[in-house]
This record gives C-alpha cells, structure tokens and sequence, in this order.
C-alpha cells in the first residue's frame, strides 16, 4: 500500500462503515444471527469490516469500522460518550491491525502454534475462572468453551485450504485480541464512573473484563475464520487487480 491515501481508500472506508453500521444492527436484531437465552451473535458483522481491510489496507479497515460502530451504538443504545471512549477505538484497533497485517508474509508452523497456544489459553482461562467463581450460568460458559474451541479448529482448515490467507487468520486473532481487550477493560473503566447502558451496573468489578473480554473474542473469531478466508478467495478471482490496488 502506498504511503498515500487514494480516492478508492475514502470510499472504501465509507462503503465499510456503512455496511457495518447496516448489518451490525441487523444482527443485533437477531436477524442475521440467533438469540439465545440473553447472548446475542454479534460475530457475523465483524466480517465486513475485516474483509475492507484484509483488501484494501488497516486504514479502510480501522476508520470503516470506527465509523460504523458508532453509528450503531447511537441506535443501539444512544451513549456517545461510551461508543467514542471504548467501542470507536476497540474497533479502530481490532481492523487496523488486521489490514496490517495481512499485508505481512507469515510461515505457517509460526503461525499455527501461536494461534493454537492463543485460543488454548483464552479457553482455559475462562473455563477456570468461571469453576473458581461460578459467576457466569453454564450455558454462556458452554457457548464460550465450544466458540473458542471452534476457533482453534477453523485456524487449522483456514491455513490448509486458504493458504493465501495466512496472514488474515493470525491477523484477525491478534486483532480480535486487542480489540476485545479495549471493550472488556474499557467497559469496566466506563463503570467506574459512569452507569452503564442496558442494565450492566456500575462500579463493576474487574473481572467483569474478562467476562466481557472473552465473549467478544470467543463470538467474533469463528466468524472471522468461516467467512472471511472464502470470501477474501472469491474476491481475488473475481477482481485480481483488487489487491494490487491496495
């Protein structure tokens, strides 16, 4: 990518911020996506964005998605000052760092044991403390227990059938990781001054942000595997000048 901004990067990003806003509250609406219990699947929007970016670059992929985030939390629960300080640049992180570094060439073997030791850890971290607290009901520890484990098998398919796309799987788990980090800490430091929206208190403890840090993660990453590599190969063979323009 050039170190310049082109006309198609302004488009793109306002394209990508669109198209996450849209179907960002389609989800939400249980729609696209099923409700169970009280969980909602946000995952499948945050393919949008992390496609704009694996394509043309961490800039339509970082401002789309900041763009498109706000504009749903103003519909979704209207608190400005939330959405700017925790979900703007959760996911300004998140696909910036995924347009980046799906531009960069990794080796499998690296890549393989370090996602796989990732999505172990984040599983077995979860699983523990929820044993050692019970603070969350068995039916959201299961979902996020088979979603992480998901993840772990998708990054083993993705890597042999869509090798193209190495680089977009660790970047999506490095983005995903971070991102969800700024929400789950953010929300807490959020509570600390402020009541948070939808009934989610105040003065939360901390480890509400592990609660909040691992759905985020554990919902949005089988998405991001499932969808993302088929779609980024369908892209390419049907515009392959996509990516050099990029």
């Amino acid at each position: 990518m050039t170190s310049h901004l082109k006309p198609i990067h302004l488009t793109m990003a306002a394209l990508n911020g669109a198209l996450y806003a849209g179907i960002g509250l389609l989800t939400y609406l249980g729609i696209f996506a099923p409700i169970v219990s009280v969980v909602r699947f946000w995952g499948l929007a945050v393919v949008i964005p992390a496609v704009f970016a694996a394509l043309f670059g961490p800039f339509v992929g970082g401002v789309g998605a900041a763009i498109g985030i706000f504009v749903s939390d103003m519909v979704v629960h209207g608190n400005a000052l939330l959405s700017l300080l925790v979900g703007v640049p959760a996911n300004y992180v998140m696909f910036h760092l995924i347009g980046w570094i799906s531009g960069k060439e990794m080796p499998s073997k690296k890549v393989n044991t370090l996602l796989g030791f990732g999505s172990l850890l984040v599983t077995l971290v979860f699983a523990a403390r929820w044993y050692v607290s019970g603070e969350v009901d068995v039916l959201t520890t299961s979902l996020f227990v088979v979603f992480c484990g998901l993840s772990l098998l998708l990054l083993v398919l993705a890597n042999k059938f869509w090798p193209k796309w190495r680089s977009y799987t660790i970047g999506s788990v490095i983005g995903n990781a971070c991102g969800s980090a700024i929400v789950g800490l953010g929300l807490w430091a959020f509570s600390q001054f402020f009541i948070l929206p939808a009934g989610m208190g105040y003065q939360v403890p901390l480890s509400a942000a592990l609660i909040w840090f691992v759905w985020t993660f554990s919902n949005q990453m089988p998405f991001l595997l499932i969808l993302g590599p088929p779609i980024l190969n369908a892209c390419h063979k049907a515009f392959p000048s996509l990516l050099k323009s990029s």
